[in-house]
């Protein structure tokens, strides 16, 4: 017996950082509560770049001139529930350079649920017990900090 392989959902994510090093992420309700990068699913005719941008204007009304964009980071695939559907999703991260005072969500038009956002030092974030994903995001973080983007794209685990 085979199991299907779930349609492909192809999204674009945002390690953002402002001039402190700082992450900002946002806190989602569902499934107990996390905190994650900003971000979503592309459009049709976007590429990741395009919809990475998008993404920040709709969920933090960043204006995509204010936006310094990087070097994809890192790559994620899970499967999970997408408006009850079972999708395959492959999140492409890239790293995001603004200013924290270029975010302003109540300019969002988009927020998708997102209850609060918040600016999180990489210390801090390798030190809370609250639910972030992607997993490994603070051990990323540190490495961009240190050694700089990696030559290739890291694979992050669910």
């Amino acid at each position: 017996m085979t199991t299907a392989i779930p349609p492909l959902r192809e999204a674009a994510r945002a390690i953002v950082l402002d001039a402190h090093d700082r992450v900002l992420l946002l806190r989602h309700d569902e499934n107990g509560g996390f905190w994650a990068t900003p971000g979503g699913s592309l459009e049709p005719g976007e590429d990741h770049t395009q919809a990475t941008l998008r993404e920040l204007r709709e969920e933090l009304g960043i204006d995509g001139q204010a936006v310094e964009l990087g070097a994809q980071l890192a790559e994620r695939s899970k499967d999970h529930l997408v408006g009850g559907r079972e999708v395959r999703q492959v999140e492409k991260y890239y790293l995001a350079r603004v200013s924290a005072a270029d975010v302003n969500p109540a300019r969002a038009s988009q927020p998708d649920n997102i209850r609060e956002y918040r600016w999180w030092p990489v210390t801090e974030l390798r030190g809370t017990a609250e639910t972030v994903y992607p997993l490994g995001l603070a051990d990323l973080i540190a490495g961009v900090l240190e050694r700089g983007a990696p030559a290739r794209p890291v694979a992050l685990s669910e």
